[in-house]
C-alpha cells in the first residue's frame, strides 16, 4: 500500500462485505467510519461500478477490494466453490491490519441474496435452477463458517422480511442461534426503511450481533437470562420522513427514453404510445382503475374479470399500482430490479409534466446513493437491477454506528487529531 492520501483517523472498525454487489452495504459501512478491507460477491457485473465508488476514508484512503468469489465450498457435485480459496484469502487480508491495529474490531456484513425468500414470481423452474434456488437458500448458513475462522466483534445481517417465515425452514433463526451458540449476544426485527430517513418503504429483516466478551453491559437486555438480546431498533429516532419530491426535484426533467448528458445514470426507458397515454391519464398516488373508464385497461385485468366477474374497481388480486405515478409527498414503494419499468409498479415520476418512469439515477437517490455514486453497465436494465438489489447505504451507515457503540471502551479505536506530529508513525500500514 502506498502513502498517498493517507487518512488522519484510524478506523471505527475493519470490514468484510459479503455479497456486497454495488456495493450499498460497503459505502454506508465507510460512511460509517468503518474501512472496508474487501466486498466479496460471485457476480463480475459489479466489479466496475463497487471499486469505482468505495474508497475508504480513513488509515490510508484505499478502495475497497473487490473478491470474486463464490463462498462454497468445491465439491463433486458443486466444483465451482471458491470457499477454500476465499477463506484463505481474507485472513491474508486481514492479518496485516488486525496485527497492526489490534484494537479495532472487525464486522462482518452479511447481507444475503434475497430472491430466494421472496414469492413475486412463481416461475417454472427447471431441474437445474431449483437446486441453484435451493443452495442460495443456504447461502447464509455457508456464511457461519466464515463467522469461525475469522472471528468478527460485530455482524450485521439484512434480507427481505419474508426470510423469517416458517416455510423457508427457519434459516434466519438457524443463523441466530448458531450466533448465539458462538457467544454472541444477537438481536433481530423487522424494520421499515421510511422510519430511518429513507425515502423508501422497504421492509427489511435486521440482525446484529455483538461478541459478548466485547459487548457493554448495558446494550443486553434481559442479560444472563435464556432471552438475552440486543436490542433493534425500529427507527432512527428523528421522526422524519423523507419525502420522493424532496429526494426527486433537484434531478433536470427528462422525455421517455432519454438520457441526460451530464448526470450520471439519468436515463429513463422509452414508453410505447399506449402506455404514454395511460400515464398521463394517472394523478400522483392514484391507482389504475382510470384506465378502464378510458379504454385503455391491461389484459391481464381484462382476465381477471372475466374469471372473478369483478367490476374493475375492486379486484383482488389486481396489481392497481402498476403503470401509475409515485405519491410525491410519501416516501416511495420499495426500489426492485424493475425500477425502471411502469409495468413493474408504481415507478412513475410524480410530476405530470414529466410522462416517464423514474431514471436509475432517481432510483439511486431513493435508496440513498451519493449523487456521485455512478452505476456502470452496458444497459439501463443492468444498472437497475444493480440498484435494486443493493442495501440502501443510510441502512447500513445507521446500523454499523449502532453495532459499535455496543463495545466496551476498551474495544474502540484510538482517533488523534489532524495535527498530531508523531502520526505518520502510527500509520504502519500507510507507509509500507
Amino acid at each position: 500500500m502506498g502513502n498517498k492520501g493517507r487518512g488522519t483517523k484510524l478506523p471505527k472498525f475493519f470490514a468484510v462485505d459479503f455479497f456486497c454487489g454495488a456495493g450499498g452495504t460497503t459505502r454506508g459501512l465507510i460512511d460509517a467510519g468503518g474501512y472496508v478491507v474487501a466486498g466479496v460477491d460471485k457476480e463480475g457485473s459489479c466489479r466496475a461500478t463497487y471499486e469505482r465508488n468505495n474508497v475508504n476514508t480513513t488509515l490510508d484512503c484505499a478502495p475497497a477490494k473487490y473478491l470474486q468469489r463464490d463462498i462454497f465450498e468445491a465439491s463433486e457435485e458443486y466444483p465451482e466453490g471458491q470457499g477454500d480459496l476465499l477463506l484463505r484469502e481474507l485472513a491474508a487480508l486481514l492479518d496485516g491490519y488486525q496485527t497492526a491495529y489490534p484494537k479495532i474490531p472487525l464486522l462482518l456484513a452479511i447481507c444475503a441474496p434475497c430472491q430466494p425468500f421472496t414469492q413475486m414470481t412463481k416461475i417454472e423452474m427447471t431441474d437445474e435452477r431449483a437446486m441453484a434456488r435451493r443452495r442460495d437458500r443456504g447461502l447464509l448458513g455457508q456464511t457461519f463458517k466464515y463467522v469461525q475462522n475469522l472471528s468478527p466483534a460485530l455482524i450485521l445481517s439484512e434480507n427481505v422480511a419474508g426470510i423469517q417465515n416458517a416455510s423457508y425452514g427457519g434459516v434466519w433463526q438457524d443463523f441466530e442461534q448458531k450466533l448465539r451458540d458462538r457467544g454472541y449476544v444477537v438481536g433481530s426485527n423487522i424494520v421499515e426503511a421510511a422510519r430511518f430517513s429513507i425515502p423508501q418503504s422497504r421492509r427489511r429483516s435486521i440482525m446484529l450481533a455483538v461478541n459478548k466478551i466485547d459487548c457493554l453491559p448495558e446494550a443486553i437486555i434481559d442479560a444472563g437470562t435464556p432471552t438475552e438480546r440486543l436490542a433493534v431498533p425500529d427507527d432512527d429516532g428523528t421522526g422524519r420522513v423523507v419525502t420522493v419530491r424532496e429526494t426527486l426535484e433537484k434531478f433536470p426533467p427528462l422525455k421517455a427514453g432519454e438520457k441526460h448528458p451530464e448526470v450520471p445514470n439519468h436515463h429513463c426507458a422509452g414508453l410505447s404510445e399506449i402506455n404514454l397515454r395511460r400515464i398521463r391519464l394517472v394523478q400522483p398516488g392514484d391507482s389504475n382503475a382510470v384506465f378502464d373508464q378510458n379504454g385503455l385497461s391491461l389484459a391481464c385485468h381484462d382476465r381477471l374479470r372475466a374469471r372473478t366477474g369483478a367490476d374493475g374497481k375492486s379486484m383482488k388480486g389486481s396489481f392497481s399500482d402498476i403503470y401509475t405515478r409515485m405519491a410525491p409527498d410519501r416516501p416511495s414503494p420499495t426500489m426492485t430490479t424493475k425500477c425502471f419499468s411502469i409495468s413493474n409498479g408504481r415507478f412513475g415520476h410524480y410530476d405530470m409534466s414529466q410522462d416517464r418512469c423514474i431514471s436509475v439515477r432517481e432510483a439511486a437517490a431513493l435508496q440513498t446513493f451519493p449523487d456521485d455514486y455512478e452505476f456502470i453497465g452496458d444497459s439501463i436494465q443492468a444498472t437497475a437491477k444493480m440498484v435494486g438489489n443493493a442495501v440502501p447505504p443510510k441502512l447500513s451507515e445507521f446500523f454499523g454506528n449502532l453495532l459499535v457503540s455496543h463495545l466496551r471502551p476498551d474495544a474502540r479505536p484510538y482517533y488523534f487529531p489532524d495535527d498530531t506530529p508523531a502520526q505518520a508513525s502510527l500509520f504502519p500500514l500507510a507507509a509500507e
